[in-house]
């Protein structure tokens, strides 16, 4: 199946300056940050909790600079979303980042689930341009 798409970013960016993508599907308005220079996927604690039958636990943990810049111990998830109309499945850990999230709510009023990082953007094979603003897939993951 040929999926190509483009994505603007403007809305988040204009919103909460930051590059923000929602889903659709059984995760719906999963609010996840692309994050280019994160290279795991991370899933907020909270949202795994409230979703968590819709998640994989895997028998594994990692260990992962959090957004406060302290190690923590994560466990591992996969996690399946839909956006622009295509499922995509990868693994996320699954972190507390209350404080850090708390205050970018408080400061844009978006509250963010999660981050896509290096990892999704290479396995699904989405490229951010930065010069047009938006993400865009040029076919087939």
């Amino acid at each position: 199946m040929n999926n190509r798409f483009s994505f603007p970013l403007t809305l988040g960016l204009q919103k909460a300056g930051l590059p923000l993508i929602l889903t659709s599907g059984k995760l719906k308005n999963i609010c996840f940050l692309i994050d280019t220079g994160s290279t795991h996927n991370s899933l907020f604690d909270f949202v795994y909790n409230h979703f968590k039958d819709e998640f994989k636990l895997l028998d594994q943990t990692q260990l992962l600079m959090g957004i406060e810049g302290h190690y923590k111990e994560t466990p591992i998830i996969e996690a399946t979303f839909n956006f622009e109309g295509k499922d995509y499945t990868s693994t996320f850990s699954v972190l507390d980042a209350s404080e850090a999230i708390q205050q970018v709510q408080d400061e844009t009023g978006v509250q963010i689930h999660g981050v896509l990082g290096i990892q999704f953007l290479v396995e699904s094979k989405w490229i951010v341009d930065f010069e047009k603003l938006e993400i865009r897939s040029n076919g087939d993951v």
